[in-house]
């Protein structure tokens, strides 16, 4: 459990660290809710062996994604225990830091989960979105149903109705029946490029993980609902 001053952190801002990978040291950010965590890691540029972890604010991290979606320009990053600065050739951006000590992530992040299910990353938004769309409520929970090579996703709203879809998916594990907020599900989908999602799950109810296909340098844990 995270404790609510911990909590604190996880709300406000992006977690930024040099941290020891499969593939030697990475540049990773860490950012989370307490419902959902995103870890992504990255080759650790030139320069930032020495780098102090900083917990980035989360205004500062839009302002620099609309700096990203600008263009390809390199984005030189300077880093103190009080300030960050990103700048490009036409553009510096300088924030203060969170003053804290970032809590142990490490935990939240599940190691034995074993029952895996593979699926079109495509596929599974699409249909996630649209049992959603019974309900008015976009965070309403998402029941997902796992047997031999398919997958149901139904959602029941009591107001409104019921949907369901069936997926055809690579899952060889015991049955299993686990319920996730639907937005939770789609925002996580989003971010996958490759063409599958891989979910490792332990039991209905513990932390799940997602990753894309075989690759580990960016993994998402999402919190179960009850259904």
């Amino acid at each position: 459990a995270i404790s609510t001053e911990e909590t604190r952190y996880y709300l406000n801002g992006v977690y930024m660290h040099v941290a020891e990978a499969e593939d030697g040291r990475m540049l990773r950010c860490v950012a989370t809710d307490g419902h959902r965590l995103a870890r992504i890691d990255a080759p650790l540029p030139a320069g930032a062996e020495d780098m102090p972890g900083v917990i980035v604010p989360r205004k500062t991290v839009g302002e620099l994604r609309k700096l990203l979606d600008d263009g390809e320009a390199d984005i030189a990053v300077s880093v103190s225990e009080t300030k960050i600065r990103f700048a490009t050739p036409d553009i510096t951006l300088t924030s203060k830091v969170i003053d804290g000590t970032f809590p142990d992530y490490t935990r939240v992040i599940p190691q034995g989960n074993t029952r895996r299910l593979e699926v079109d990353a495509s596929d599974f938004a699409k249909a996630v979105d649209r049992v959603a769309t019974v309900s008015s409520e976009r965070s309403r929970a998402v029941k997902l149903q796992l047997d031999e090579d398919r997958l149901i996703l139904s959602v029941n709203a009591p107001d409104s109705g019921a949907a369901e879809e069936e997926l055809a998916v690579a899952y060889s594990d015991e049955r299993l029946e686990i319920g996730f907020n639907a937005k939770y599900l789609l925002e996580i989908a989003s971010q996958v490029d490759r063409e599958n999602a891989v979910f490792l799950f332990n039991s209905s109810g513990d932390p799940t993980l997602m990753r894309e296909g075989s690759d580990t340098s960016a993994v998402y844990v999402v919190m179960p609902m009850r259904v």
